[in-house]
């Protein structure tokens, strides 16, 4: 009987059931076929999706080629790049306009966008009150594109560097909350649990225990950020918004491209040296750069 009970509680123990099949081993290639037409289904999903796109846009080699003289003529018109005084005196002018538009959209968007980071941060633990408003006021922030929020403050405050400040904040601190409140959900539990165990608050918490170990990562957030201001100066510029990008708008629209091409050198020095002091400062930080 004891038997029999066993053989009725596990069929496929060995001698349980003489007449039944010994179980196949056709899971694996069957989740193997799957998963292949899975694959299959997604590549054709994504080249239909391509092919849609490319004839949405009218990208094609038909239309490069079209270009081409007008490409060349550009091309032909940038050399010499323009160098007699008074440009290299308005340029330099742009130049520092634009580092100012940068360092100060810098300073207001990271305040605002930490301080969105701290309150979306889960394992900060903030209210939901507060939680919920600020992820939306930080995707709002980030969803609209600098050039949009530099039209906005043009028609609210006028053509000029302030509204190219205004326009870059915003989206760099909806950006920089998403960012650095990833970082710090990131961060190692165990020392998060420790300081909590000890019947430390929240804010003692994340001052001790979570902020210091995303501390690296997120100046290194800030630091990108600072580059990524540089360059929307240059493109919000077009719209009256100051800096070396509003005389690069100029010199586009009256086929000045003797000075477009001394511009553009000048916005190309001055993102690199803005990368060479970012680098600088992240290695001082330790991180493992070059």
């Amino acid at each position: 009987m004891a038997a029999a009970d066993e053989r009725a509680a596990n069929p496929e123990a060995p001698g349980a059931d003489p007449d039944r099949e010994p179980p196949r081993n056709g899971g694996e290639p069957a989740v193997r076929h799957r998963r292949s037409r899975t694959l299959w289904m997604v590549l054709v999903i994504a080249a239909a999706a391509v092919v849609w796109s490319l004839n949405g846009t009218g990208v094609s080699v038909s239309s490069l080629v079209s270009g081409w003289d007008n490409a060349q003529k550009i091309l032909a018109g940038l050399f010499p790049p323009k160098t007699d005084q008074e440009l290299l005196q308005s340029v330099g002018s742009a130049v520092v306009e634009t580092l100012q538009i940068s360092i100060a959209a810098l300073f207001f968007g990271t305040a605002v966008g930490l301080v969105l980071a701290l309150l979306m941060a889960g394992n900060i633990g903030a209210p939901r009150w507060l939680a919920i408003p600020a992820r939306w006021v930080a995707t709002v922030f980030r969803s609209v594109p600098e050039l949009l929020w530099a039209l906005v403050f043009v028609a609210a405050v006028g053509l000029g560097p302030a509204a190219g400040v205004y326009a870059i904040s915003l989206h760099a601190a909806g950006l920089l909350a998403k960012l650095v409140s990833e970082q710090l959900e990131a961060v190692n539990v165990a020392p998060v649990e420790a300081v909590r165990l000890t019947g430390a608050t929240r804010l003692a918490t994340a001052v001790l225990a979570i902020v210091p170990q995303a501390r690296n990562n997120i100046a290194s957030l800030v630091l990108y950020q600072w580059e990524c201001n540089i360059r929307s100066s240059a493109i919000i510029g077009f719209v009256g918004a100051g800096g070396i990008g509003q005389a690069l708008g100029i010199s586009m629209r009256l086929f000045r491209y003797e000075e477009l091409a001394t511009l553009m050198i000048a916005l190309l020095l001055l993102v690199l040296v803005v990368d060479q002091i970012s680098r600088f400062l992240r290695r001082r930080m330790g991180a493992a750069t070059r």
